[in-house]
């Protein structure tokens, strides 16, 4: 019989004696077999390989999986006489199971080495473990990366692989190699800069190889990462070596022990104050008088403060503000253990407030909620990804996301964790996914983002939760631009939102309702009620130290000076917000958005466009070129560009695209250009073109209409 071996350590191959691959055919046949190795023997009924190969079974599937069985038969077992019972892919009762040996899997084959390493000396265990680490070929089933039954087994493999890498470090330090041990973690860590124990053995080897300022600044190094990542201290292990690399601690450096093979050479160690002095330490130079520390016991015998008065009170024992965070940050970092679920839940509660801190504070929550996502899908718990997910309520008022690709990923977790969560009391926890599903598909075509925006409202008010119900109206706004007019729905949703947050103290929620409902009233031309959500917003962001409020305030007051016929202030108003924009961390609103609303002043006002055709134009570089080609006299290939436009997304913007759109058209006196733009702009007859985007207008789109 032909032994075969398996690999899903990358992508899932099966392999003869020879060594030469085997043909598994198509991706199904492949997903067969790879869901049959997770199974590990154990036998997977044929109807749950139904239900794990299509996300909605086709007639006949159950005949599918049979025919794939079949065909997997025939190339793995090729000599096996006709009839003859198969002795490898079997049948067995209800389904199919793989009665493979644990060393034909290279994935388990990869567990046994690394539980052996543990028990080798170093020299051994390290040869163990490089042959181990050589068989990833990429990710553990690299092609069923988003299938919900492989996630499990791909995130314990993961983890097994990361304390692989550390274990091998750590037999590179034991063998008095530390040159070998920091290429690999410098890499190691730039993947996975959460790993405390990784942190220690780079310093460590630093430290070995005589660069203690090194190890240092990797320590630094070490706590930026993890307070800026998950708020919280380094661990005892990080602080104990910073303190033993301070003071040169002995037992830092190799001692000879039983790991070390014969004749091993060691690297000579210098003078412990010359090697300070090269580093530039803090050590005092020959010569220089220090402080002698006291002894231990003359240190214990220090006198103590002078006891108080009589009747005079105790000194405050409460810290000062500045000081708490950090005091709690401390507790909880010696209290609660590493990788647990209650730390992923506890940092996404800050990566929460961090989005509304600032510029950086928003960059940085976006970074962190994606890794926080990733992160809590890998302990395989629907509910625990579900609360993660729906953690990050943070009201949004842009319609066009800061990052696509992030926002794509959180939606397909959310879509995965939704069909994975089990039948019963959840209905919280999907509303908070259907929420996070219509925030992220914002601007997005597709009947998907207000599908889920409907759902989430509609379990929101059945359960009568006022955050729950502030969240869905979150999404229900930004899925409000399926055409132009809305302005007035819109209204109305950050009425209900005021009136929501005012009863109920949500703050952050009040002030959404208020900066949506300055865009409606901009859009109806209503500035007297503009104003006072405005100065609303206002005042209560500076009450609650929320800065971000102020650049859609600020590009409202640059929309209001063109409207009422101020062009020249209007142009110093759109330059001044521009400058308050920059690093406000908001990509998808910062783009190009000074270029479209001078452009959009320009034709307001009856002046000549004079667009600039090298600004950074972002995303709305489409409808600006007609402009600069009219300019430049290029007459057809203005034509070509105008007719060559994409449909105007469905966002804050829409509105500002069809008027432009209208406004080159009649340049180009292009008939069906102007019909196509009319029919969109018709809608919104009695609005302000742009002005729902609380940030720029072209004016009445009545006069679009007329012209």
């Amino acid at each position: 019989m032909v032994r075969v071996v398996f690999g899903v350590l990358g992508p899932t191959v099966a392999a003869g004696d020879s060594g030469g691959a085997l043909a598994l055919k198509g991706p199904r046949h492949r997903a067969v077999l790879a869901r049959l190795i997770v199974a590990r023997r154990r036998v997977v009924p044929v109807a749950r390989l139904v239900e794990d190969l299509w996300a909605d079974p086709p007639p006949g599937a159950v005949g599918a999986v049979q025919t794939f069985v079949a065909a997997l038969r025939r190339v793995l077992e090729p000599e096996r006489p006709p009839r003859a019972p198969a002795r490898l892919l079997v049948t067995d009762g209800p389904g199919y199971a793989l009665r493979t040996e644990p060393d034909t899997v290279d994935a388990w084959r990869f567990e046994t080495a690394l539980a052996t390493a543990a028990g080798l000396p170093a020299q051994q265990a390290l040869a163990t473990l490089e042959e181990a680490l050589g068989w990833w070929r990429g990710p553990a089933y690299a092609e069923f990366a988003d299938e919900d039954w492989s996630r499990g087994e791909r995130a314990r493999l993961a983890e097994l692989r990361l304390q692989a890498v550390e274990r091998r470090a750590e037999a590179h330090l034991a063998l008095g190699r530390p040159a070998d041990a920091i290429p690999d973690l410098d890499a190691h860590l730039t993947e996975h800069p959460w790993r405390e124990d990784a942190w220690r053995l780079l310093a460590l080897a630093l430290y070995r190889q005589h660069r203690q300022g090194d190890a240092l600044a990797v320590l630094r190094r070490a706590r930026e990462v993890l307070t800026n990542q998950l708020g919280l201290d380094p661990g005892p292990r990080l602080r104990h070596l910073q303190s033993d690399i301070l003071t040169q601690t002995p037992t830092l450096d190799l001692h000879p022990d039983t790991d070390l093979p014969p004749n091993t050479p060691r690297p000579p160690h210098p003078p412990r104050g010359a090697r300070n002095r090269a580093l530039g330490s803090n050590e005092p130079a020959p010569n220089t008088p220090a402080h002698p520390h006291p002894p231990r016991g003359a240190r214990n015998r220090a006198p103590s403060p002078i006891p108080p008065e009589p009747n005079t009170p105790p000194p405050p024992t409460t810290p000062p503000p500045a000081d708490l965070w950090t005091r709690a940050a401390k507790t909880y970092n010696r209290t609660v253990a590493k990788g647990t679920r209650a730390r992923l839940e506890s940092t996404v509660g800050l990566i929460r407030n961090l989005a509304v801190t600032g510029g950086e504070g928003l960059a940085e929550a976006r970074h962190h909620r994606t890794a926080a996502i990733t992160a809590a899908e890998e302990f395989a718990d629907p509910e625990l990804t579900a609360r993660v997910i729906g953690a990050y309520d943070v009201p949004a008022i842009w319609t066009r996301a800061d990052d696509p690709s992030a926002a794509e990923h959180i939606v397909a977790v959310a879509e995965r964790t939704l069909a994975a969560l089990p039948t019963g009391p959840h209905d919280t926890a999907r509303c908070r996914l259907l929420a996070t599903i219509a925030l992220e598909t914002r601007g997005a075509p597709g009947p998907r983002g207000p599908e889920a925006a409907r759902e989430a409202e509609a379990l929101a008010r059945r359960l009568d939760d006022p955050a729950l119900l502030a969240f869905a109206l979150n999404g229900r706004f930004m899925q409000s631009f399926t055409r132009a007019g809305l302005a007035p729905q819109r209204d109305a949703i950050g009425a209900e939102l005021v009136e929501l947050a005012v009863r109920h103290g949500l703050v952050t929620y009040e002030i959404l309702g208020h900066l949506i409902r300055l865009q409606a009233r901009a859009a109806l031309a209503d500035f007297a009620a503009a104003d006072t959500h405005a100065a609303t917003a206002d005042r209560l962001a500076e009450r609650h130290e929320l800065p971000l409020v102020g650049v859609f305030t600020e590009w409202y007051g640059a929309l209001r000076l063109s409207a009422t016929g101020e062009p020249a202030r209007a142009e110093a108003a759109c330059r001044a917000a521009a400058a308050r924009l920059d690093g406000a961390g908001m990509p998808g609103l910062e783009r190009g958005l000074l270029p479209l609303a001078l452009l959009c002043l320009r034709l307001t006002h009856g002046l000549p466009p004079d667009p600039d055709p090298r600004a950074d134009w972002g995303p709305h570089r489409p409808w600006a070129e007609p402009f600069t080609l009219i300019a430049e006299g290029r007459h057809t290939e203005a034509r070509t560009a105008l007719r060559a436009l994409p449909e105007p997304p469905h966002d804050l913007l829409h509105e500002a695209y069809c008027a432009l759109e209208a406004e080159a058209a009649l340049r180009l006196d292009d008939r069906t250009v102007l019909e196509r733009a009319r029919t969109r702009l018709r809608p919104a007859a009695a609005e302000l073109a742009g002005a729902g985007s609380g940030l720029l207008t072209l004016g009445p789109v009545e006069r679009y209409l007329t012209d």
